[in-house]
């Protein structure tokens, strides 16, 4: 974070910038949801000041989400596939291997960002890596995420708690869309699904995972640097 640092010459307070680290990026692999979101919930109540910013890579077995404006309506057929209610915004969504997903536990003042333009890196990180597939995406105002020809390839999420974040982006890479045809994805009826798959990538969820936490961190810092 910007702001005053010490002189080591006198140990007196110097104008020189302060910068936070870089988050700390965790890879946990497949790992169940619901220990997940009460990990997250741990750290965001225990962290300080302080405390590093941490970015979550991960995929969870097969899982439906219902967010906080979520309708039971939304959830056509569970399928007896797991449904969660969770304290994040928006609606309902799937998870399930091969899809890749980034959990960002930040201090928003520590990178002088706002929700609004935290959603809008999000979805630039997830537009920037598709680009390096020759995938070419974009964001909606009306409806957050990231879409290829009006189909979703990423659904973003999160919770503030005491400006700190938690939740955060999936992506899908290589996975089973079937269950996204069991609810209407994010409240919207119809609205279709894709991943990079299906537009002609042969990229593997273990390659996305690290290509989205560097470029997340790249973001931010830029985002930093402009304040």
């Amino acid at each position: 974070m910007k702001g005053e640092g010490e002189d080591p010459k006198n140990g007196t307070k110097s104008s020189a910038p302060v910068s936070p680290l870089p988050p700390a990026t965790k890879y946990l692999g497949l790992v169940d949801y619901q220990p997940t979101l009460e990990a997250m919930k741990t750290f965001t109540a225990q962290r300080t000041p302080a405390t590093r910013d941490e970015i979550w890579v991960l995929q969870h077995p097969p899982t439906f989400t219902q967010g906080q404006a979520g309708k039971p309506e939304h959830l056509l057929d569970a399928h007896g596939i797991q449904v969660i209610q969770i304290d994040r915004g928006g609606q309902i969504t799937y998870h399930g291997p091969g899809q890749i997903v980034a959990y960002l536990l930040l201090d928003l003042r520590h990178w002088k960002i706002n929700v609004r333009e935290l959603v809008r890196l999000m979805e630039q990180t997830v537009i920037d890596v598709l680009a390096e597939y020759g995938i070419t995406a974009q964001g909606r105002e009306d409806a957050p995420g990231v879409y290829v020809n009006e189909a979703k390839i990423a659904a973003l999420g999160l919770k503030i708690r005491n400006s700190c974040c938690y939740h955060g982006l999936s992506l899908n890479v290589d996975m089973d869309l079937t269950p996204f045809s069991h609810i209407n994805p994010c409240g919207y009826r119809g609205l279709r699904v894709t991943q990079m798959k299906a537009q002609g990538s042969t990229a593997q969820p273990a390659e996305i995972g690290p290509k989205l936490a560097n470029r997340l961190v790249v973001l931010l810092q830029q985002h930093l640097a402009s304040r």
